[in-house]
């Protein structure tokens, strides 16, 4: 896994091969994040990462300049590798990270929250607003149709912002009345919604 730009830029981190959870690949990241900068500024953005996997998207994010950065994912070990990534970037930079205990299972450094949560509960009790929300549920996972009208009926995004859901080519979007465009590179498929 390798962030493609910013000021972590170049750095790899190698993924556990008993991980169930397959990272956007770096040609589709390098792709949609090339179609995404006409829409969202990243410097100093809020952004939201769900169903956030092996943290590939969550560090591409902070890597771009985003202000703050939310991470949800439920898988301990999943989770456990994302704060270990976190760890990596801030020992670089000659700093601690910050991480709290096991109890309240969140992860922190600066600009950054690892939250081991299920999603659905997330959002549901989440007050916040984002200027970008990115989803990338497993294909199978039969709520998935369901996420753009969860994120935008509960005022997740502020009024410009974005959510991008990354999706299997079984599903189509466009007639959502929030789509925006579809993009697909290979087998993966990205749909871009505003509220």
């Amino acid at each position: 896994m390798r962030i493609i730009t910013g000021k972590y830029k170049g750095r790899h981190f190698d993924i556990p091969r008993s991980f169930k959870a397959r990272p956007t690949t770096d040609f589709a990241k390098e792709n949609i994040f090339n179609v995404l900068i006409q829409y969202v500024d990243f410097d100093g953005a809020e952004a939201l990462d769900l169903f956030s996997g092996t943290g590939s998207i969550s560090l591409e994010l902070l890597s771009r300049g985003c202000s703050r950065v939310v991470s949800v994912e439920l898988d301990r070990d999943h989770h456990r590798f994302i704060q270990d990534c976190l760890k990596k970037l801030t020992a670089t930079k000659g700093t601690v990270p910050s991480v709290s205990s096991e109890a309240d299972n969140r992860g922190t450094v600066p600009n950054m929250i690892a939250l081991r949560a299920d999603v659905f509960r997330f959002v549901k009790s989440c007050h916040q607003q984002f200027d970008f929300i990115f989803a990338d549920p497993p294909y199978a996972l039969k709520e998935l149709p369901t996420l753009p009208d969860l994120i935008i009926e509960r005022g997740l995004l502020k009024p410009d912002g974005l959510f991008v859901l990354e999706h299997g080519k079984d599903y189509d979007f466009t007639q959502h009345p929030h789509f925006l465009e579809h993009r697909q590179y290979g087998s993966v498929n990205f749909s871009l919604f505003r509220p």
